[in-house]
């Protein structure tokens, strides 16, 4: 075989390596790029199952725990500013719940007050204040009718409280946020991934903006 006929045989050889490296730098970027939403869906799913075992996989707890008490801290402290100029002694809740914002942030800090974030449900501030069990949160939801008559409740079902709406995507390259607004009024708030390598992802902060 002459070095022109060698030549040739190797052309596709080496066309057919340059496409498969490009096919598979390609599925890495859009694995990269779908992990944070994995992971969301993960911890969505893990949250509703109250699987305590799988929402610590995704969760820096020492890093959450100073964001929220960083966001809590701040959080009363405009409540206070505002508060003492319209009313003075309704002020005084505020001053409490910031005395006692570290048992609210090793509340909020666990899998239950992750769970709680997840589903829209954020620290307010108030004194005594924890996220809700599950049984908290089974007992709040609306019960679903029957399609037996004699089932029906005897009182008309109070309307359920709108549920918080999400939307979720990245800031930068590290970092994803998902954000939670309740009601045209109400004030949204922050869940925040960081990248943990290139595909594994944690909730280590929050923003809260009440």
């Amino acid at each position: 075989m002459t070095t022109e006929n060698r030549s040739n045989a190797r052309k596709p050889l080496t066309a057919t390596v340059v496409t498969g490296i490009a096919i598979i730098v390609l599925a890495l970027v859009v694995i990269a790029y779908a992990s944070p939403y994995l992971a969301l869906s993960r911890l969505r799913d893990a949250a509703q199952a109250r699987n305590a075992a799988m929402i610590d996989r995704y969760v820096d707890y020492p890093a959450l725990r100073a964001s929220l008490k960083e966001q809590v801290t701040q959080m009363l402290s405009r409540r206070v500013d505002k508060e003492k100029l319209q009313h003075p002694f309704a002020a005084l809740g505020a001053l409490v719940g910031m005395a006692l914002v570290n048992p609210l942030v090793d509340a909020y800090a666990t899998p239950d007050g992750v769970a709680a974030l997840l589903k829209g449900m954020p620290p307010s501030g108030k004194p005594g204040e924890v996220p809700p069990s599950a049984g908290d949160e089974q007992a709040s939801q609306p019960q679903e009718a029957s399609s037996t008559p004699s089932q029906q409740p005897a009182t008309a079902a109070q309307p359920a409280e709108p549920r918080a709406k999400a939307s979720a995507g990245y800031r930068d390259m590290n970092t994803f946020a998902v954000t939670y607004t309740s009601g045209p009024a109400g004030e949204p708030y922050s869940v925040i991934f960081h990248r943990r390598g290139w595909f594994s992802w944690q909730i280590d902060a929050v923003e809260l903006n009440s």
